[in-house]
């Protein structure tokens, strides 16, 4: 992987704008870059279009993927970073409001690492946004490249 960096994938301008401030207030140093739909990430990651230039070596360490996205919806981005030698082993963690079933067994199908449901609260979602900071980006042990 080698790199620090988080790629978030969201459409939501306040839900960016949150995460972006629950990474500070958590204290989280890492590099955040913003995609804010299906075709953008999958652009980003595979290297292609605007992104075409990006370093191999600069895969993120963690993708944080909401699901309701314009376009290509978050569980075919997800199948398509699971098919990729590039990008299979990147963790995801699936960051929505769904909480529908079938939403979660498909991600869990598909190769999702984990699936979250955003709190409501700023307070929760910043404690959230720390936790997942610590474990995805420090205490885990990432996959070589």
């Amino acid at each position: 992987m080698g790199s620090n960096k988080v790629l978030l994938v969201e459409d939501n301008s306040d839900d960016v704008e949150l995460m972006l401030h629950a990474f500070k207030s958590g204290r989280i140093a890492n590099d955040v870059d913003v995609v804010r739909d299906g075709e953008s990430a999958l652009d980003y990651l595979m290297r292609r279009g605007s992104f075409a230039g990006r370093d191999k070596s600069e895969q993120p360490a963690l993708i944080l993927l909401d699901l309701k996205l314009p376009g290509i919806d978050g569980l075919e981005v997800l199948r398509q970073i699971r098919a990729n030698p590039d990008t299979k082993r990147i963790p995801v963690a699936i960051l929505t409001t769904s909480d529908d079933e079938a939403d979660i067994i498909r991600g869990y199908d598909l190769g999702v690492n984990s699936y979250i449901r955003k709190p409501v609260g700023f307070t929760a979602f910043t404690d959230m946004v720390e936790k997942l900071g610590l474990y995805w980006l420090v205490v885990n042990i990432a996959a070589p490249s």
